[in-house]
């Protein structure tokens, strides 16, 4: 259990004042991860994951697939760790194929000894691609974890999407719902695919309602890869995400990426514009802190300079993965991850 003490104060530019001064607090983070295609090399015959064999598109080998491993490991190893030396205690993990890459991944040495248990189920998607989540049992305790679907079939689409992934956990003694999410992407068109995002929201409000209907205190955490900015419909007005705590009442969410991104940040670019698709959003019994246990502090996108591409025409972008010409860049993501701290009097 780690302390946060006045020069983690600072350097996160939060204003104290003298009583704050002698107040010492505990600090877990939470982040966010598009992991860009974290997939093994063997072909499983039910999805078309071909692309990501060693005969693929992407000539997937195995050595390809070891360096995958170890630099989103190296990632996760320093997400976090300027504030607490342990590294985010929960990541909630999108692109990720199979349970097989997720215990290949926790056993990378960047990170084997934060003895990183995961979260995952199969996906009906295509290709393949699930969300995920990691957890560090000195913090976290799982309770229950089950994948809710998004019924695209309702909108008359045969293509279905990636389930909402629901773990419910005991964080150092607080009861936290964790929400993973990776809605249908813009591919088609960003007014034709719109309503599958949509319907997503609405997945993602139902279970939240019903969270809140029980209990309004209820601790709550949405994240993940919206394929959508903070300022979209679906963000704003279906799952009522507010960008001042202040609004953010029982029914609804704070989000604290709308203010990043009317800054101009992002954590992913397309055709030169910056995106922030990846957030994470919260009820608000994480902002007003309802038991006195944990609270939302700050939150920041994670664009250390190594994971900045340095040259060429992607300079200062993520260094993803591969180039668009489908050859092996020695890279980690086309998304940078984010991160959420919370804090609690100690």
């Amino acid at each position: 259990m780690n302390r946060l003490c006045v020069f983690a104060l600072l350097a996160l530019g939060f204003a104290y004042n003298a009583h704050a001064q002698k107040q010492e607090y505990k600090v877990v983070a939470i982040g966010s991860y598009n992991c860009e295609n974290l997939f093994d090399t063997e072909d499983d015959t039910a999805k078309k994951d071909e692309d990501f064999t060693p005969d693929g598109a992407y000539k997937y080998t195995e050595a390809v697939y070891r360096q995958k491993l170890h630099n989103i490991a190296t990632v996760i190893q320093q997400m976090g760790t300027t504030v607490t030396p342990d590294g985010p205690a929960v990541v909630g993990l999108v692109e990720i194929e199979n349970d097989k890459v997720l215990s290949q991944l926790v056993a990378q040495p960047e990170i084997a000894g934060r003895n990183y248990k995961y979260v995952w189920f199969p996906t009906s998607d295509e290709r393949g691609i699930s969300t995920a989540m990691l957890y560090n049992p000195k913090y976290l305790k799982v309770l229950n974890a089950e994948p809710v679907r998004v019924p695209l079939e309702q909108l008359g689409q045969k293509r279905p999407t990636r389930d909402i992934l629901h773990v419910t956990g005991v964080l150092l003694g607080d009861t936290i719902h964790f929400m993973v999410n990776h809605w249908p992407s813009k591919s088609g068109g960003e007014a034709a695919t719109e309503p599958g995002r949509n319907l997503a929201a609405s997945v993602d409000k139902r279970i939240i309602d019903s969270l809140i209907n029980i209990d309004p205190k209820t601790k709550i955490m949405l994240m993940g890869d919206f394929n959508d900015n903070p300022t979209c419909a679906a963000i704003q007005k279906t799952l009522q995400a507010k960008e001042d705590k202040e609004q953010a009442k029982a029914s609804s969410l704070y989000n604290p990426m709308l203010k990043m991104y009317k800054k101009g940040m992002g954590s992913e670019s397309y055709q030169g514009t910056w995106n922030l698709i990846d957030q994470i959003m919260m009820s608000n019994a994480l902002v007003t802190n309802v038991n006195d246990k944990w609270k939302y502090y700050n939150s920041e996108i994670f664009n250390k300079d190594f994971l900045i591409n340095k040259m060429g025409k992607d300079k200062g972008l993520p260094h993803r993965s591969f180039t668009i010409a489908q050859v092996w860049d020695n890279g980690y993501s086309d998304h940078f991850p984010i991160l959420v701290y919370l804090i609690a009097k100690k």
